[in-house]
């Protein structure tokens, strides 16, 4: 017997296949269970479609500099906190219960070497679906990204003394040692250059900060995974504490300040729109304080702010320090982040 086919058996194949897969998944008989595994044909399918997506996918979007140099406090400090449950770390074992997914988080200090750094880059930004392995929780903080590229680059041959060196140093308060892994037991940010000095600093602002980060309202990944866990008397104690420290002097300008960032810092810019420093960061007012403050840590943020040059300004942040930022010319970006911190 001849079947002939003619497009409208063909369209009611198509159609009884799709119902007969919808079927398929209403009955509940595919067993979604992560104890159950995956076939192994399942498993490489799987793996070899994401393996490819990130190849493509890290090519096309990846930056051109898509690991830092320096500065692996604060990644060691997030990876600790949110990585090592699930990944396990340097003299660290995964969790027993985080590797009984489907898939298990795989051993970075074997599994990084088979990336390269913007394919590291890709992953550690947007996540892979279907995984337990989520997209960076600050969208955009693409520099944080970056130390954690030079980090993870670093798990295959670091010992657990280093590990242990990068994400702690212990008080024997609990709450004190959720801050002091990054920011030091005196407040200076361990000699890390995004890391900012917090002694001296106005205690009001850094419960403000606190609050924003555990709330979202701030972005940045390691802030507030930290600020999640703090209760609002944590806040309010960590706030006095680190301030209380010496840190952030008040004194005027020095000599040696540039004097085109000293006017910036004094009176502005009127003629690009470029309001004064000091409006805002002075004794009294309800912002930060930037005497004394890091300048290698104040460049970094006014830079951020900026975002990409690829980015046109209409669709950057107009949030006030982003506009701000992007108004301060990029050769007066260092002058004034070194005035400012030898106030």
């Amino acid at each position: 017997m001849t079947i002939r086919i003619t497009w409208a058996r063909a369209a009611a194949a198509v159609v009884a296949l799709a119902l007969a897969g919808l079927l398929f998944a209403w009955s509940g008989v595919f067993n979604i269970a992560a104890s159950s595994g995956h076939w192994k044909i399942t498993d490489w399918f799987l793996h070899w479609t994401m393996r490819n997506s990130v190849r493509t996918h890290a090519a096309l979007t990846a930056p051109a500099n898509p690991k830092a140099d320096q500065d692996l406090v604060s990644a060691a400090g997030l990876f600790a906190a949110s990585c090592a449950s699930c990944h396990g770390a340097p003299g660290v074992r995964p969790s027993p219960v985080m590797q009984a997914a489907t898939p298990p988080a795989p051993d970075l200090a074997v599994n990084a070497r088979e990336w390269t750094d913007k394919q590291l880059f890709w992953i550690l930004k947007h996540g892979v679906k279907y995984t337990g392995m989520p997209g960076w929780a600050a969208k955009d903080r693409d520099d944080e990204v970056r130390r954690m590229v030079a980090f993870v680059r670093q798990l295959p041959a670091m010992t657990p003394a280093t590990y242990r060196t990068l994400t702690a140093m212990p008080t024997g308060d609990a709450v004190l040692d959720s801050c002091t892994g990054c920011h030091g037991t005196d407040g200076r940010g361990r000699g890390q250059p995004d890391i900012p000095v917090l002694g001296g600093q106005d205690p009001a602002y850094l419960l403000v900060a606190l609050k924003g980060y555990a709330t979202g309202k701030r972005a940045s990944a390691v802030m507030q995974t930290a600020a999640a866990r703090l209760q609002d008397a944590d806040m309010v104690r960590l706030a006095k504490h680190f301030a209380a420290m010496p840190g952030l002097p008040r004194a005027s300008a020095s000599a040696t300040a540039d004097r085109a960032a000293a006017q910036i810092i004094r009176v502005g810019r009127p003629d690009i729109q470029l309001p004064a420093c000091a409006s805002c960061h002075a004794p009294g007012k309800p912002y930060p304080v930037l005497t004394g403050q890091r300048a290698s840590y104040l460049a970094q943020r006014l830079r951020r702010w900026r975002g990409e040059e690829t980015v046109v300004d209409a669709r950057k942040s107009q949030a006030t320090m982003p506009v701000i930022a992007r108004r301060i010319p990029e050769e007066m970006i260092v002058p004034l982040a070194k005035a400012l911190a030898e106030r």
